[in-house]
């Protein structure tokens, strides 16, 4: 089994083009055709992340920060991400991150909060734009349905919960081809007109690839004429943050006791009580303030998320509970989540949790 194959079936839950432009993820350090032996799977990679790696025999660490975020210019040690690059490197350990590929997914981050909470009901708080893309081909009309159906089964035509979905226009088409074309239908250097077919059909950025090969494949034409367009449409199931609800409301010292509990942190920090009950809860792992707006729009009497600013708890304005529960308190089970999701696949090979905590703040 090689780290190609694991990141493959990663990639399958967090397809790294879900990761927001700023981010750096993927395959960090290594090479995708080494073998695997172990893998450790971790929130961040430190230099005892290494250490424990080497200690049970793992090639291969999954994390979910990545420890490369902006460009390296030298590699000498001088500081904590140069040190674990080069001992990593030095040890033959490959280094993969996921991070906002992660937090995008349906099944990521957020909704790994959502299940610890024991939220029902659930649904993303910021569905992503830039996901869905549109291709606009033209074929002869008796070719038309095997080229939608070769379409269709490598993932075009998806929207929610529907497949093969597709709009067809006929109409006439032109072509001339010069004396170096060898057209299917028509004649060289001569103006043909023939009816054709205007189809277009949506598909998520992540199947491109496979959607332009399947064109190629089956299309008859020797040159195919098609567009392609990013639309502004948000797709529902991909995006930042969630919102769900309590299977039962609670006050809000309550709920906050809760959430202190049931999310391991030793610190609460929250904007002023608003004599609310609380019933339906956002939350988004990690740095969540810039959704504050976002989970008040959604309706959310609460929401959780972390390194909330000052003045960023004014924002709840009378109208929303917010909770900030700390960075790594808010991602910590995003590693169990990743150890079911790859023991559901690979028994071949231990894939075990790091026992390390990451987590590189204090409380006194």
């Amino acid at each position: 089994m090689t780290i190609k194959d694991i990141t493959n079936y990663i990639e399958e839950l967090a397809p790294l083009n879900y990761a927001e432009d700023f981010d750096n993820v993927g395959l960090l350090v290594g090479n995708y055709s080494t073998k695997v032996t172990d893998v450790l799977v971790t929130l961040d990679t430190l230099e005892e992340t290494i250490d424990e790696a080497i200690a049970k025999n793992c090639n291969l660490i999954i994390s979910f920060h990545p420890i490369i975020f902006s460009g390296l210019k030298k590699l000498n040690g001088t500081n904590y991400v140069e040190r674990v690059v080069l001992k990593a490197i030095k040890n033959d350990i490959a280094i993969y991150a996921t991070h906002t590929a992660l937090d995008n997914s349906k099944n990521g981050v957020s909704a790994k909060m959502c299940e610890v909470l024991g939220l029902e009901n659930t649904r993303i708080l910021i569905p992503k734009k830039g996901i869905i893309k549109r291709l606009t081909t033209y074929v002869t009309i008796k070719d038309a349905e095997a080229l939608k159906t070769a379409l269709f089964n490598v993932g075009a035509g998806n929207i929610g919960n529907y497949d093969n979905c597709s709009f067809t226009v006929l109409g006439d088409g032109t072509f001339r081809g010069n004396e170096n074309s060898n057209p299917v239908i028509g004649k060289k250097g001569e103006v043909h007109t023939e009816k054709e077919a205007n189809i277009s059909i949506v598909y998520e950025r992540k199947n491109e690839t496979a959607i332009l090969k399947a064109l190629q494949e089956n299309h008859p034409y020797e040159e195919i004429a098609y567009e392609i367009v990013t639309t502004e449409n948000v797709h529902q199931n991909i995006g930042m943050g969630m919102i769900g609800e309590l299977s039962s409301e609670m006050d809000e010292k309550e709920f906050l006791l809760f959430l202190k509990k049931t999310m391991k942190t030793n610190c609460v920090r929250h904007s002023n009580f608003i004599n609310k009950k609380i019933k339906k809860v956002a939350v988004l792992g990690g740095s969540g303030s810039f959704a504050i707006s976002d989970a008040k729009k959604a309706g959310a009497d609460a929401y959780v998320s972390s390194d909330f600013k000052y003045h960023e708890f004014f924002t709840a304005e009378n109208s929303i509970l917010l909770a900030d529960i700390g960075h790594y308190e808010s991602e910590q089970f995003t590693k169990n989540l990743l150890v079911d999701y790859l023991k559901k696949k690979f028994s071949n090979f231990a894939v075990i949790l790091s026992e390390k905590s990451t987590n590189p703040i204090y409380y006194i």
